[in-house]
């Protein structure tokens, strides 16, 4: 017997016989949403939601393919999910499964999925749990049209949730598989965002991180095309006590009309990761990207004023395909004069598909690897300064777990804060900032 239980989002199948899932999420914050998601949709099913360690009916990895390090992970996890758990259902979904099915088969899944349509991998993967059999479903990316609605937030013991706003990408930069795997903009309506925005309110989250592919191009596909302000402004009002973060911001989103009206809501956290991949405006042109360091700079800037004491973070893609000794010293020039808060670098990955995979001038191992570690060391550098700019200052810390003896959380720059203190999970309290301290700072309780 199956129990109809129905939610706002679709009809659901409770069965009688409870199995348990285990989900491994690699990439970014929209997997990790999407991850939020699925478990939603099982524990509506009335199923329960495992850990990799344990014994569980199946096991999902939700897959990045951004970079060649990404898809060798994917498939080390994958074998060691396999190895550990040889009798349950191994089922992948994600960039890489989108990008290549055909090497997630041979590595002997069960289930395999795409990028989209959740719904449907999770009823497959119900389904291959309860009958011992192979399903598989992955569409052509680049024919979606539709933005798809999930339930947002996952486990309640979280304090921070995932809000999808949006999806896809057409900037098709010439390094990145993304708009491959991912399809063309999809965006989610006004509504639906600020009723979910007021939902996971509603159930406690302090802090909601609003995440997409690209999220500066939301609206692009809507009626009238509107501004990604418009969202972040009804959602900003919508859940004025809970925080509001926001996911990588492409540098043309920023202007002075953009900052000066979302610096009226003081619930919007003052972190800013804005794209950048190089510093040199001849490796710019060879991304493909729609910006050049001038106007880079100016969005840094305006963030600055409108915002002061902000954390502008970023990316940075090292030994791109002909970028000479004189065009990466202009880049670490570029990134010292930005002063981040903090990086994350990475060597150029050839991605088959992609124009930069045929460019000339491919770098070998050996120059990645130092360049990465030159560019790492500034990073580093800058880091260390931007938290010893915070010593003294009071900052309201979101507090998360425990760790090292400590009570960890996250300040809305989201610098990492240690603070001596017990039964603090989802608590925002006042810290004085006193030391740097490992990968954050050190604070005393107020």
């Amino acid at each position: 017997m199956k129990i109809i239980v129905y939610n706002e989002y679709n009809y659901v199948q409770k069965m009688e016989n409870t199995m348990k899932f285990a989900f491994y999420t690699l990439g970014c914050k929209t997997n990790q949403y999407e991850t939020q998601a699925m478990e939603r949709l099982l524990t509506e099913k009335g199923h329960e939601i495992g850990s990799f360690e344990e014994d569980c009916h199946g096991y999902v990895v939700n897959t990045c393919s951004v970079t060649a390090v990404a898809d060798k992970k994917n498939r080390a996890v994958i074998r060691r999910c396999r190895k550990n758990h040889p009798n349950a259902i191994l089922a992948v979904c994600g960039c890489y499964s989108q990008h290549d099915a055909e090497a997630v088969r041979i590595l002997g899944v069960d289930v395999i999925g795409g990028s989209a349509n959740r719904q449907e991998f999770v009823n497959m993967l119900v389904e291959a749990a309860e009958n011992r059999s192979h399903q598989e479903a992955v569409d052509a990316a680049l024919k979606r049209r539709e933005f798809e609605v999930l339930p947002a937030g996952g486990l309640e013991e979280r304090t921070r949730a995932m809000l999808k706003v949006q999806d896809g990408c057409v900037n098709f930069c010439s390094y990145c598989i993304i708009p491959y795997t991912r399809g063309p903009i999809r965006s989610a309506p006004v509504e639906l965002a600020v009723a979910q925005a007021r939902e996971l309110a509603a159930r406690g989250y302090r802090e909601i991180v609003i995440t997409g592919i690209e999220i500066a191009s939301w609206g692009a596909d809507l009626p009238g095309k509107p501004h990604l302000t418009l969202l972040l402004q009804a959602i900003c009002q919508a859940v004025p006590d809970v925080r509001i973060r926001l996911g990588s911001l492409e540098p043309r989103i920023v202007t002075a009309q953009f900052c000066e009206e979302m610096a009226k809501y003081p619930n919007l956290c003052p972190q800013f990761h804005l794209s950048m991949q190089s510093g040199c405006d001849t490796v710019l042109q060879r991304m493909r990207r729609k910006y050049d360091t001038a106007r880079y700079y100016e969005s840094v800037a305006l963030l600055r004023n409108y915002f002061p004491g902000c954390a502008v973070t970023t990316d940075m893609i090292v030994a791109f395909p002909g970028e000479t000794q004189e065009e990466f010293e202009e880049s670490l020039r570029f990134i010292r004069r930005c002063g981040f808060a903090d990086m994350h670098i990475f060597p150029y990955s050839r991605r088959p598909g992609t124009p930069a995979d045929k460019m000339p001038g491919q770098h070998p191992n050996a120059v990645k690897e130092a360049r990465s570690k030159a560019a790492i060391a500034v990073a580093e550098d800058m880091s260390r300064r931007y938290r010893e700019s915070l010593i003294g200052s009071i900052q309201l810390v979101l507090f998360e777990e425990a760790e090292g003896g400590y009570f960890t959380g996250h300040a809305p720059n989201y610098v990492k804060i240690y603070a001596a203190g017990e039964d603090l999970h989802n608590q925002i309290r006042n810290v004085c900032i006193t030391a740097v301290y490992k990968d954050g700072v050190m604070g005393e309780l107020l």
